[in-house]
């Protein structure tokens, strides 16, 4: 529900990771992991909700987090920058420690773990593989090849990357196994079978209609683009978009009409494009 309140709760595993972790002497790592995927997250939340949708609940895992909410029908610019939001915020974070470092060099020893555990974050989310940004990213410039093409190349893609990572994997086995390596390796595997998708467009509404929905009016000017429409999009109301010209009435949208027009594309068209006189 667009408006809700920023959820985070905890995988079971991800309990476990953290008292391994500690074991191992590597407590700090974890935490500084930790603090770097939600800055992540949150980063993608925030820039949802700048273009009226919603990301709101984060997930803490054992290898990271993920971050879930309704982008439905966002534009495909827009969830580009959603994609952008979480690497430049830990980019934005690695370089602010980096010019610490340069006013007060005596702060390395302490900030070091942070700084390169969010560099790494940075890196690894712009490879081209889902279910990483870098694979979101590569899908929606793809995106004119059509849907079938642009999934088939992003498969390709992940799984070349994951046997890329399985061979180093393997090379390590040779001094000093990294077992990192391998998860990363098996998680894109999972991420290419995914796709990766996010819902677009469609909202499951059998039940809901059943029950009855309650309709919205929205009243807009006809110079609004359908793109930005979108954002009055709810699954749990039915939306007409009633358009005016000069503080004339000029027409109406139904939902149905707006679906239409934005699944040939047509998101920075203005509204007035789309009434039948």
């Amino acid at each position: 529900m667009r408006g809700a309140k920023l959820r985070v709760s905890l995988h079971p595993l991800f309990l476990l990771a953290g008292i391994a972790s500690a074991f191992l002497g590597q407590l700090l790592v974890f935490l500084m992991a930790t603090l770097a995927a939600l800055e992540h997250e949150c980063a993608h939340a925030i820039a949802a909700r700048r273009f009226g949708f919603e990301l709101n609940r984060i997930l803490l895992m054992p290898y990271g987090a993920v971050v879930s909410g309704d982008l439905s029908g966002i534009p495909p610019r827009q969830e580009l920058w959603v994609c952008l939001a979480g690497p430049l915020a830990n980019a934005a974070t690695a370089l602010s420690f980096v010019a610490l470092w340069w006013l007060y060099p005596e702060t390395y020893p302490y900030t070091d773990v942070a700084a390169y555990v969010s560099a790494s974050l940075f890196f690894v989310n712009l490879l081209p593989a889902f279910p990483l940004d870098g694979g979101r990213i590569l899908r929606l410039l793809l995106r004119p090849l059509g849907g079938k093409k642009a999934r088939i190349i992003c498969k390709t893609v992940t799984f070349l990357t994951a046997a890329a990572i399985l061979g180093y994997f393997i090379g390590s086995c040779f001094s000093k196994p990294n077992f990192g390596a391998l998860l990363f390796a098996l998680l894109l595997c999972a991420g290419a079978f995914g796709g990766g998708e996010y819902a677009r467009l469609t909202f499951s509404r059998n039940k809901n209609f059943r029950r009855g929905i309650e309709e919205k009016r929205i009243a807009l000017s006809w110079d609004v683009t359908a793109g930005e429409a979108m954002r009055f999009l709810r699954e749990d109301k039915y939306l007409v978009l009633v358009l005016f010209e000069n503080n004339e009435f000029a027409g109406e949208l139904t939902e149905e009409e707006l679906l239409s027009e934005l699944e040939r594309g047509n998101y920075a068209s203005p509204l007035k494009d789309f009434i039948k006189f």
